[in-house]
């Protein structure tokens, strides 16, 4: 199994799922007592906030490089960002190292076309949702994306920073998500992202009416497939 590289903290609740559900998924595959081969660069998520909230993303993309480069340092073959939102840098962590990046938005969307959907709806943090470098990537694969207005956009986002970040978890926070996932179904969306990672400690898929795609469970199941997947074959005469 390749050496699995976690860049995560963003929130440490989420990554905290990010690592559960990775060793859930190995021990489905291979059975008897298998865990995951990984390792957790985890930051301080107070200080990436910060970078969000002022708007200092080429700062924000330095310091997640500088965290990749330490993953690719303890043996890492390939990082997986473990956040939607961060992935407005992506570029920037996957040229700081020699490694592969292996990028959620691409195994999002994968996960959607192999489910036949072409209208999704995308919930996440306002970044995610208002800005193109999540949007735009998920059409680039030939989907129609749909958001909630701006003022259920922004009560997505509160709750996110304000509790599932904080490992809060509301009824009333649920039912105003269903009622947002609702809206999106009655606009046309065949398929409800949940793009954010601590979405899913608050929302399944039994809150739509429609399918929903678990972004962190794709990543993790993406992540496990290439950790899996066998070298090629080497060629007559090489080393």
């Amino acid at each position: 199994m390749r050496l699995i590289g976690l860049l995560g903290g963003m929130s440490w609740q989420s990554t905290a799922e990010y690592y559960r559900l990775l060793n859930d998924l190995t021990h489905e595959r291979l059975g008897g007592l298998h865990s995951a081969r990984c390792v957790l660069y985890s930051v301080d998520f107070a200080a990436i906030e910060a970078m969000q909230a002022e708007g200092r993303w080429d700062e924000a993309g330095t310091a997640l490089g500088e965290a990749a480069r330490a993953l690719e340092a303890a043996g890492a073959d390939f990082v997986v960002l473990c956040t939607n939102t961060m992935h407005k840098v992506a570029d920037r962590v996957a040229a700081a190292v020699g490694i592969p990046l292996l990028h959620l938005g691409d195994t999002t969307a994968e996960a959607v076309k192999r489910r036949g959907v072409t209208t999704v709806g995308l919930l996440g943090t306002r970044f995610t949702m208002a800005e193109d470098f999540y949007r735009g990537r998920l059409a680039g694969h030939g989907l129609t994306v749909l958001v909630p207005s701006t003022e259920d956009q922004r009560i997505v986002n509160d709750i996110i920073y304000d509790e599932l970040c904080l490992g809060i978890v509301k009824p009333e926070s649920r039912d105003a998500y269903r009622r947002i996932i609702g809206r999106l179904i009655e606009d046309g969306a065949e398929g409800v992202i949940y793009g954010c990672t601590e979405i899913e400690l608050l929302v399944g898929e039994d809150d739509s009416a429609v399918p929903v795609f678990p972004t962190t469970r794709l990543h993790c199941e993406a992540a496990l497939d290439h950790a899996l997947r066998p070298d090629p074959p080497r060629r007559p005469g090489l080393p």
